[in-house]
């Protein structure tokens, strides 16, 4: 697994942990690049910060929640961490959706950033059913992340459990936003942010900002 750190500039101690999770073909440094990093600190306060990249063989053996678990999370609260919360952008959604899944409770919060939320097909069964809540899954195989995924989904969204607080930001054009909106319906407003543009860095920087000014990590939200 590719791991950036970057820790808070302005106050150590025992803050909120914020570890981003990026899409197929990006490389954790973009994170930094495209203004992430500073627009955390500069509009939410101090946070300790991981960019990770877990192996794409994760994703499809089903073993990527464990890896993160593994190799960030588990060393992390091993250290007397007490605030994670996860970031997925794109199929890094996926793997943070994951994470909470296998790891209930583990998370503060998960922020989702047009996520990889399932194939077309489906997305559209999913749609055809009446949406998430009134989806019935079926058989789930061991193999199958995305319908476990999905399956797990969709009794949070009945359950609604207080952790973790899921946000969630898309633009309407997204390749993925029939996905999105079947989620986001299902989401309370006032987590759930949308833009103009469709898959792409510009999108989903001004996606980030609008997330920001939520507070998401703030005592008050908790």
């Amino acid at each position: 697994m590719d791991i950036i750190r970057y820790p808070s500039p302005t106050r150590p101690g025992d803050l909120p942990l914020l570890v981003m999770l990026p899409g197929f073909g990006i490389e954790p440094a973009e994170f930094a690049e495209r203004g992430f990093i500073q627009a955390a600190w500069d509009m939410a306060g101090p946070l300790d910060i991981i960019a990770a990249r877990p192996a794409l063989d994760g994703y499809l053996a089903g073993t990527v929640a464990e890896e993160i678990e593994r190799k960030i999370v588990a060393p992390e609260r091993a250290d007397g961490r007490t605030r994670l919360w996860l970031l997925g952008l794109s199929l890094g959604g996926m793997g943070a959706l994951l994470h909470a899944r296998s790891y209930p409770g583990v998370a503060e919060g998960v922020i989702l950033i047009a996520p990889f939320l399932g194939t077309p097909g489906t997305v559209a069964e999913i749609g055809d059913a009446g949406g998430l809540v009134l989806w019935q899954p079926g058989y789930v195989a061991g193999g199958d992340g995305e319908r476990q995924m999905l399956a797990w989904l969709k009794d949070f969204l009945v359950a609604m459990p207080p952790r973790p607080a899921l946000y969630l930001g898309y633009g309407r054009t997204d390749r993925f936003a029939k996905g999105h909106a079947l989620l986001g319906e299902r989401l309370p407003e006032g987590r759930v942010v949308r833009d103009e543009g469709g898959h792409d860095w510009a999108t989903w920087t001004s996606l980030w900002r609008q997330l920001l000014t939520l507070r998401p990590f703030s005592a008050e939200r908790r």
